[in-house]
């Protein structure tokens, strides 16, 4: 249904830290609004619509329902019968949607205890981002969800909770990464100079996770289970399936597919393994830090670096921005009261230093030469209509009201930029997935879980 194909171009959106094949982000999308019979045949009968409502499992102070897990569970058993993929043992994915439900609901409660929110207003943009991106009036976007069986509430508290997970996710992961001019200059060299190539590869990826507190018999036995795996995908079972009934990794159920990324970003481990390799063919059992992996390899393809012509915008911006002592309405007076000082002689430089709400105040506002896509669309549109002395009216986006003053453009060679960004990008995510693994380890430590049978 095409509310499938929206929740997940938004998960995509929203992932601003990469995943790789070492490690992929827990993601889970909690459809609560699936209105036809369990679809799972497999399911006991005492989960039918008339059953009695109760409590599967407890998540510090918040609890899990039978009827939330059950339309988890249905949701994903549609998606997997419209993708093809043999659906493993109901208690299975029962056990998996159900982990990830308690790790979600852990990053929400993590996110309200650190003050982590959205807006009503950045919500309705992302929304309304959502609509644009499928082609579609806002009231096209709103049948389509009565189509699916989804009320505008319930989508925009699934959104609500992507949203904060993802600014959750930065928060804790982003920044703690940092990236030097060195380690940039290193592994641009290191890239001239690899036998491995610079070719992009799309895999699959079966993770049998291991954990710190895990004794030699143990980790045996997880090896043991990744062989098993291994010796049936040999045997002509389909890859999604084992995934779906073995794999730990966050996409399982997707059949584990990471989409085109360059060799250099999957780390020496894999890489070395990779490149020998032809589509189709799988990967032995490879051991990590964080458990035993399987990957597939389903295509190869040259990555280009082509010459990168630009037209780019230096500008400058005043920004206030809209939190709970500062109301939308409010900081939209404020910025055109503003604007009103700089129209009658007041300097822009000087007045952003002292009113602008933003890290480059004191610059004077000052972003420095913009390529298309630095910023938010909304802000590259107020922007790109502007002469080189102009300023705009106010406009709004996510972080608040704005006034741009656009001082000179020019057209600009970036290939050398997007070569040096693109390397950031993979020494970031290599780091981040680090981070990030050893934080959501932490999470669920940390987390008290109760199971409850319904009996219990």
């Amino acid at each position: 249904m095409l509310l499938d194909d929206l929740m997940r171009k938004l998960f995509f959106a929203l992932a601003s830290l990469s995943v790789s094949v070492v490690l992929t982000f827990f993601f889970m999308s909690q459809n609560t609004a699936a209105q036809e019979e369990p679809v799972l045949t497999s399911l006991p009968a005492t989960r039918s619509v008339q059953s009695i409502d109760h409590i599967v499992a407890i998540v510090n102070e918040d609890v899990i329902t039978r009827n939330e897990l059950d339309e988890v569970i249905r949701t994903t058993v549609k998606q997997l019968q419209k993708q093809g993929v043999q659906l493993p043992p109901s208690d299975i994915i029962e056990k998996q949607l159900l982990e990830r439900t308690i790790m979600s609901r852990a990053q929400l409660q993590r996110a309200k205890e650190v003050g982590i929110n959205v807006s009503d207003t950045e919500l309705d943009q992302t929304i309304r981002k959502i609509a644009k991106e499928n082609n579609l009036s806002m009231d096209e976007f709103y049948y389509a969800l009565q189509q699916d069986g989804m009320t505008l509430s319930e989508f925009r508290e699934e959104i609500q909770n992507e949203l904060l997970i993802s600014r959750l996710k930065e928060r804790e992961v982003n920044n703690r990464v940092t990236v030097t001019e060195g380690e940039i200059d290193n592994f641009l060299k290191t890239q001239e100079t690899s036998a491995i190539g610079n070719d992009e590869y799309r895999v699959a990826h079966i993770l049998v996770q291991t954990l710190e507190q895990m004794d030699s018999a143990q980790i045996e036995a997880r090896r043991q289970k990744a062989e098993n795996a291994l010796k049936r995908l040999q045997e002509g079972v389909d890859f999604a399936q084992i995934s779906a009934e073995v794999s730990d990794a966050p996409n399982a159920l997707q059949g584990g597919e990471i989409d085109w990324r360059p060799i250099t970003q999957m780390g020496p481990t894999f890489s070395d393994i990779l490149i020998r390799m032809q589509p189709g063919e799988l990967t032995p059992v490879v051991r990590s830090p964080i458990g035993f992996h399987i990957l597939k390899l389903l295509g190869r393809r040259p990555q280009e670096t082509p010459v990168v012509m630009v037209n780019q915008t230096h500008a400058r911006h005043i920004l206030v921005k809209i939190n709970e002592l500062t109301s939308e309405d409010d900081a939209h007076r404020v910025v055109s009261q503003i604007r009103e000082r700089i129209v009658k002689g007041a300097d822009f430089a000087e007045t952003a230093k002292g009113m602008s709400e933003d890290a480059s105040a004191n610059n004077g506002g000052d972003l420095g030469w913009l390529s298309p896509g630095d910023t938010v669309s909304e802000f590259e549109r107020a922007m790109d209509a502007l002469m080189p002395g102009q300023m705009s009216q106010p406009i709004q986006t996510q972080f608040g009201w704005h006034l741009i003053q656009v001082l000179e453009r020019r057209t600009q060679d970036v290939s050398l930029d997007r070569h040096r960004h693109a390397a950031r990008q993979a020494i970031r995510n290599r780091k981040a997935d680090m981070i990030m693994q050893e934080w959501l380890q932490q999470l669920r430590d940390q987390t008290y879980v109760e199971y409850r049978t319904e009996d219990s």
